[in-house]
This record gives structure tokens, C-alpha cells and sequence, in this order.
């Protein structure tokens, strides 16, 4: 990325309405309650959402784009010929499987929440449709490599005479395979997390812009730890070496 390209994108993050609303509305605290620790605790939000705002793919390719005369609108994805929930349906039966559909049908109820509230909160949470869906397909992607390399691990675990280097390699996707388990396990949880801030967002119209904030900040962290393991995971593909 070339340093002017750096510069408008920071200089987008900083100024990103729904990143200055938490500043403006700590300040305005700060201002008339002369709390000390009101002031850093709001520089410290503050630059957290300008962090994750400047490492969040979508905003980079919009601001990106307005910069080079492209629509201010991004184009809409080309469709996928195959959905999370079918993909998730060709995992073997078993625990993977199951605690998969089951944070896939809890994304269904955040994706049905936001969908069902008020306008303003739709507005707010503009940006959070497709970081849910971007986290549902890494879902299912974590899982299918998860699978992968439970397979290898067995194949290496199951012959004749593997070799000290083999079993070296076992170890280490089975580490993986217990990274990929926790993170699966975790999803539905936090999906329910979502949905409640969603729901609570709707109800409590005066603080909508700020948890609708909070939503998309825990959304951006979401994708961060799934885009990490599942590169975690894509290293591990390949048949191990095994000695017969």
C-alpha cells in the first residue's frame, strides 16, 4: 500500500462517524464531570476503534475505492454457488458438525435481529451484515480444514511405523485441531452475545450508536481470531509424511 493511500485511509478511520461518537460523547462527559479517568479511557476506546476500523477489509476496500473514483458503493458479492449451511451439511457426522450448525443457526438469529429492527439501527449497524456473513464462511472453512487435518493426524497415528518426524507432525496438527475445536465451541456464545447487543440496541434508541459500535468492534475482533486460524489451519493441508 503506497504511503498516501496509508494516509487517507487513517485519516478515514479517525474521522469515521460511528469511532468519533464514543470521543465526542466521552469528552462531553469529561467536560462536565471533571473525572480524570473519564479522559484516557476515552482516548484509549477511541483509538481501539480507529485501529480496528483502519485493519477492517470492507472499510479499506470503500475508502480505497472512493479514493480512485470508483462508486462510493461497493458492488455486491457474486453469489456463492454454495451456502455455509450446505457446506456445513458435507462435514463427517460428529461433535465438529454439530457445534458448527448450531453457531450457524444462532448466526441466522443475529442476521434476523438486525434485520427486524428499527430503521436507525439498521442504519448503524450498516456495516455489519456482511462481517457476519464474511464470519459464517470462515466458520465453515475453519471446520473444513479442522477436519482435514484430523485425517492426517489419524493417518499418521494409524500406520505401521511412523516415523519420529511423522509423529512430530501429528503433535502439531493435533495442537491445531484443539485451537480450531476451542474457537468452534466458543461461536455459539458469541453469536448469542451479538444478537442480545442487537436486540438491546433496538430497544435503547439513545444509545444505539454506541453499542452499535461495540457490535461492529466485536465483529472486526471475530473475523481477526477466525482469518488467524484459519491460516493457521491452511498449513497444515498436504499429506503428512509417514513411514510404512
Amino acid at each position: 500500500m503506497e504511503p498516501e493511500e496509508r494516509n487517507r485511509l487513517l485519516r478515514a478511520a479517525a474521522l469515521r462517524p460511528m469511532n468519533l461518537l464514543p470521543l465526542v460523547l466521552g469528552l462531553g462527559v469529561f467536560a462536565t464531570s471533571r473525572l480524570w479517568w473519564i479522559l484516557p479511557l476515552t482516548l484509549a476506546t477511541y483509538a481501539a476503534l480507529v485501529c480496528l476500523s483502519y485493519r477492517d477489509p470492507l472499510f479499506r476496500r470503500r475508502v480505497l475505492s472512493q479514493g480512485s473514483g470508483a462508486p462510493d458503493r461497493l458492488p455486491p458479492p457474486p453469489p456463492r454457488e454454495v451456502s455455509p449451511e450446505r457446506r456445513a451439511r458435507w462435514l463427517p457426522r460428529g461433535e465438529t458438525r454439530r457445534r458448527v450448525e448450531e453457531a450457524l443457526e444462532v448466526y441466522h438469529r443475529v442476521v434476523l435481529a438486525i434485520e427486524e429492527a428499527d430503521e436507525t439501527t439498521r442504519e448503524l449497524l450498516d456495516d455489519a451484515l456482511p462481517k457476519l456473513h464474511t464470519a459464517a464462511e470462515r466458520l465453515v472453512e475453519v471446520a473444513e480444514r479442522r477436519e482435514k487435518a484430523a485425517g492426517a493426524a489419524r493417518e499418521i497415528r494409524e500406520s505401521a511405523s511412523p516415523s519420529a518426524e511423522g509423529l512430530e507432525e501429528a503433535r502439531r496438527l493435533e495442537e491445531r485441531i484443539g485451537e480450531a475445536d476451542a474457537e468452534i465451541s466458543n461461536l455459539s456464545q458469541r453469536f448469542l452475545t451479538l444478537r442480545a447487543q442487537v436486540v438491546r440496541a433496538s430497544i435503547d434508541s439513545s444509545g444505539s450508536p454506541e453499542k452499535a459500535a461495540g457490535i461492529n468492534a466485536s465483529l472486526d475482533e471475530l473475523n481477526l481470531r477466525l482469518a488467524a486460524l484459519e491460516r493457521l489451519m491452511r498449513t497444515s493441508e498436504g499429506p503428512p509424511g509417514a513411514k510404512e
